[in-house]
């Protein structure tokens, strides 16, 4: 797929961050339907949406890319979950279940800040022996490409980190993991759980969630000038009004997702001793 960029195309490079887990075989598309917050049945082949999984009590593992490639696969693109450790949770509930859980060997997930050369929106494209999906927003074109690895380029990679929290990605650290719900992440911009769908893990306390219209907090943007940590309280005055979810460094410092009151106006806040500019979030990430 690099083959077709021009070569006045910003650069493709990997993002070690990213990892690929692989469900294959007849109860692949039922086990993930059951297993994860999304309408996986209602997937098409060929097409990818946001999903989560989720503990029994509600709170976020992981979230992530998956990719019905065909009737009975599925690609799962994982940012900042090693592979192996999601791949051998899962398998935990497999049973009887006929599908096969494997992180393939071989294949990297890449990025570059271009328009994708044929996948559009949550279409994908599967041709030239890689996988494209089509990451753009209102940030500007983004495409992933899932085949032979490329070069690293560390200052490329922190944009792209960057770029998914202005987006309102949350790029969970292991501190971060199951902490949070859906709605405290803001996972309904992605559109990335079902309300609708059968019993999957934590589905209760999500559809109860907002049903009874009980969320009271959302996610936030903020840049500061330095370095802030994920799990830092973020604080109005001598109160703690939120708590940093995940952080990127930027060429300024730094940019944040932080979980806040729904109702707060995102001023006169500090995390780290740093004052916190709020950033709007971009759209365009929906799938």
């Amino acid at each position: 797929m690099a083959d077709n960029l021009s070569r006045t195309s910003p650069p493709l490079f990997a993002l070690p961050d990213h990892a690929l887990v692989v469900l294959e075989g007849p109860d692949a598309v039922a086990f993930a339907h059951a297993q994860f917050a999304n309408d996986v049945v209602s997937l098409a082949p060929g097409h990818w949406q946001w999903n989560a999984w989720l503990t029994p009590k509600g709170r976020v593992i992981a979230v992530f890319a998956l990719a019905r490639r065909t009737d009975d696969s599925l690609w799962l693109v994982l940012p900042d979950f090693p592979a192996d450790l999601f791949a051998e949770a899962l398998r935990r509930f497999v049973f009887r279940r006929k599908l096969k859980i494997e992180v393939p060997a071989g294949i990297a997930v890449n990025a570059t800040f271009a328009a994708p050369a044929r996948a559009s929106g949550a279409a994908l494209d599967a041709t030239d022996d890689a996988l494209e999906f089509d990451l753009g927003g209102d940030g500007g074109p983004r495409t992933w490409h899932i085949g032979a690895a490329a070069a690293e380029d560390p200052a490329l990679q922190a944009a792209w980190q960057v770029a998914d929290l202005r987006h309102g990605l949350p790029r969970l650290p292991a501190s971060q993991r199951e902490q949070w719900t859906p709605q405290q992440l803001a996972l309904d911009r992605l559109s990335a759980y079902s309300v609708k769908k059968g019993c999957y893990p934590g589905q209760e306390i999500v559809a109860r969630t907002h049903f009874l219209g009980k969320a009271k907090r959302s996610l936030q943007c903020f840049s500061a000038m330095g370095t802030v940590t994920d799990g830092t309280p973020v604080r109005e005055g001598e109160r703690d009004v939120g708590e940093v979810a995940c952080a990127a460094s930027d060429v300024a410092g730094s940019v944040l997702l932080a979980v806040m009151p729904l109702e707060h106006a995102g001023t006169d806040l500090m995390a780290d001793d740093h004052l916190l500019a709020r950033q709007p979030l971009l759209d365009g990430l929906r799938r």
